[in-house]
């Protein structure tokens, strides 16, 4: 169920998307923050959410509350949540309409990956953006 062909990934980074970054962090020392600076750097329309720094930006980046609050809606949904909580952001993202969602390094929920495949959602879990558009050569 999640994607660990090289071509999906490679479609799924290789254009611009509009990318909504769950737990997306103002602190310069966190991994969300470095992340989201980088899809903002290879063309990608990126939306924080952080309900705690909401109305505020993040690298240029809107923040908003929730992903509900993503308007239009995000193509892929990157969540920087502990495993157990990806399971609630996996849910948003398939009520919010997303494409596909992507669990950042070190988060793998096998049970929100499935009903995210039976949505029709693509996955990848375990993976993060920021390494895989340069070893795949899409840098921008």
């Amino acid at each position: 169920m999640a994607i660990n062909d090289e071509g999906e990934i490679r479609e799924l980074l290789g254009a611009p998307r509009r990318i909504a970054v769950v737990g997306a962090s103002p602190n310069p020392a966190r991994p969300s923050n470095g992340v989201l600076a980088f899809l903002i750097a290879q063309g990608h329309n990126v939306i924080a959410v952080n309900p705690g720094h909401a109305g505020k930006t993040i690298h240029g980046a809107p923040v908003v509350a929730t992903l509900a609050d993503v308007e239009p809606p995000a193509e892929i949904v990157d969540i920087f949540r502990n495993s157990d909580a990806a399971g609630a952001a996996v849910d948003d993202a398939i009520v919010h309409g997303a494409k596909a969602v992507w669990m950042q390094i070190g988060v793998v929920n096998e049970a929100a990956a499935k009903r995210a495949d039976a949505a029709g959602l693509m996955v990848v879990m375990d993976r993060c953006p920021k390494v895989e558009i340069p070893r795949l050569g899409l840098l921008r």
